[in-house]
């Protein structure tokens, strides 16, 4: 269903891939949006229970497209160096593929708001007190992970071969 990587040797183990995906706090999301057209957005989200949340406004493009298709594609980048003198970046990225729903229940929405706010301030109270106060404009987006691929540079993996 999913295409194989191509330079399988760049590819990360699936706990290496897993650790971008729990480490990094902004990734790019991509729809299909109006009129067929792809419509990607830098978001910052949470990897937990096995799921990415992330939160947003009740309604927009983000939302509609997701209404419309639940089909989703997500983009997180680990490292990024560009090192001119060998005309190449030194890169570590996953790339997945999953089908994405807007919670509706109360419960569920305040765990993925919970976990989320977690990732980013340590402060329980903080938190929840955060939660309740936007409660009546908060959204969350629930992507279940269909398929995950993670890539580095092939300096990257020469230089762990060492």
């Amino acid at each position: 269903m999913f295409r194989p990587m191509r330079r399988s040797r760049q590819q990360l183990n699936d706990e290496e891939t897993l650790a971008v995906l729990a480490k990094g706090k902004t990734g790019v999301l991509g729809v299909i949006g109006e009129q067929g057209y792809p419509y990607t957005i830098p978001i910052n989200y949470v990897y937990a229970d096995g799921k990415i949340y992330l939160h947003g406004a009740k309604t927009g493009h983000k939302q509609d497209a997701i209404q419309s298709c639940d089909k989703v594609s997500f983009c997180v980048i680990e490292k990024d160096d560009v090192v001119a003198e060998e005309l190449t970046t030194y890169f570590r990225s996953i790339v997945l593929f999953g089908r994405a729903r807007k919670l509706e229940e109360e419960q569920e929405i305040f765990h993925a708001a919970e976990v989320f706010g977690l990732k980013y301030h340590n402060d329980k109270k903080s938190v929840e007190k955060e939660i309740k106060q936007e409660w009546n404009s908060l959204s969350c987006i629930e992507i279940t992970i269909e398929q995950i691929t993670g890539k580095e540079s092939i300096e990257l993996t020469r230089a762990r071969a060492l």
